[in-house]
């Protein structure tokens, strides 16, 4: 397996090209980031695009759908929770199969409603925005779907599968089972913080803070209606 990438410089989000092998399928995971790298690695590995895999609707993973859809018929693949242009549904379990590629489909939501991450034969693993190296994906209303999206469906992944997060660098399950402050927490093993902050001039408690792909920080901040929510670091004041 092949993987390109390639990475906006102000969104820091990323778009993939993933191969099979020189001269066999490719498909493309997200396309915020410029697709001029992608395009080259095409014709560089002669392959033959045929899907584009959407882990979700924001304009920073989708921003490029419709030109490499153009260019090279792909079919774009979604979650229908998503509400894609012109896209396929593509729901939890649901496996894609392009030349010697075995793509499986796992819901993953939180960061918004139908995220979708992807395993790639069982060595990788796509996550959009619910995962992250050393942070996790921000929320509203969604912080107990993005905590079962993590600790239920990517951390039963096996550890050595490398995470290609949708913002910034990769990793691996199995080094943010271990380092990821927000997943240590979820483990019981460090207890969350009880500083006392503000969230858009309301009072909460700091639970977890890390640093993000950003250079930032991301926060759990708990808030005095006793509802969780991740948010920016530049959204705390501490």
């Amino acid at each position: 397996m092949i993987v390109e990438r390639s990475m906006d410089p102000q969104w820091l989000s990323n778009a993939y090209l993933v191969a099979d092998r020189v001269g066999g399928n490719a498909v493309f995971v997200d396309s915020g980031a410029p697709v001029e790298p992608l395009l080259a690695a095409v014709d560089r590995l002669e392959v033959q695009p045929t899907h584009l895999l959407t882990t979700h609707a924001h304009a920073d993973h989708v921003a490029n759908h419709d030109l490499l859809g153009e260019r090279y018929a792909v079919r774009v693949l979604a979650s229908p929770e998503e509400g894609v242009d012109r896209a396929e549904p593509l729901v939890h379990g649901e496996i894609v199969d392009t030349g010697e590629l075995q793509i499986e489909a796992l819901r993953t939501p939180g960061h918004t409603r139908g995220m979708l991450s992807f395993v790639f034969d069982g060595q990788a693993v796509f996550t959009g925005d619910t995962l992250f190296t050393g942070s996790v994906g921000g929320t509203q209303d969604g912080f107990d779907d993005l905590r079962r999206s993590v600790m239920d469906v990517l951390m039963g992944l096996p550890h050595e599968l490398v995470v290609y997060p949708g913002h910034s660098e990769e990793t691996t399950i199995g080094r943010e089972w271990d380092e990821n402050p927000f997943i240590r927490v979820w483990r019981g093993i460090e207890p969350g913080g009880s500083e006392r902050c503000h969230v858009g001039g309301a009072e909460a408690t700091l639970v977890v803070w890390s640093n993000d792909y950003d250079g930032g920080g991301k926060a759990w901040v708990r808030l005095r209606d006793g509802r969780d929510v991740i948010v920016g670091g530049s959204r705390v004041t501490r």
